[in-house]
């Protein structure tokens, strides 16, 4: 089995700055495309950024939607099986339960699967 789980969520008031971390454990084989969506209170969950796994050069490949666009950074750390979300310049709109998305493969199936993490909670408020 493959958990993520979110941390560094919070209370922040706006204009400041919030890091948040997923880290994937259990038994993983290769973690391919990771994400962070978000999720406010009536409303749909949304894709705020995504990043592929590395390529030959050890790079990877980013986007983001565009309402965070030059705010957040999204990056991920593959000998810790991490990923993370630096958001800056918070606003209240960015409000949101924040989850973690993999494309996973497990060492005993080798199986690409989506797994999600429990959430983690920010709000923005002076």
């Amino acid at each position: 089995q493959v958990q993520l789980v979110e941390s560094g969520g919070g209370l922040v008031q706006p204009g400041g700055s919030l890091r948040l971390s997923c880290a994937a454990s259990g038994s993983i084989f290769s973690i391919y495309a990771m994400g962070w969506y978000r999720q406010a209170p009536g409303k749909q969950r949304e894709l705020v950024a995504a990043i592929t796994s590395s390529d030959i050069t050890g790079g990877s490949t980013t986007n983001y939607t565009d309402s965070v666009k030059g705010r957040f950074t999204i990056s991920r750390d593959n000998a810790k099986n991490a990923m993370y979300l630096q958001m800056n310049s918070l606003k209240p709109e960015d409000a949101a339960v924040y989850y973690c998305n993999a494309d996973v493969s497990d060492s005993i199936t080798l199986k690409p699967n989506y797994y999600w993490g429990q959430g983690t909670q920010v709000t923005v408020s002076s």
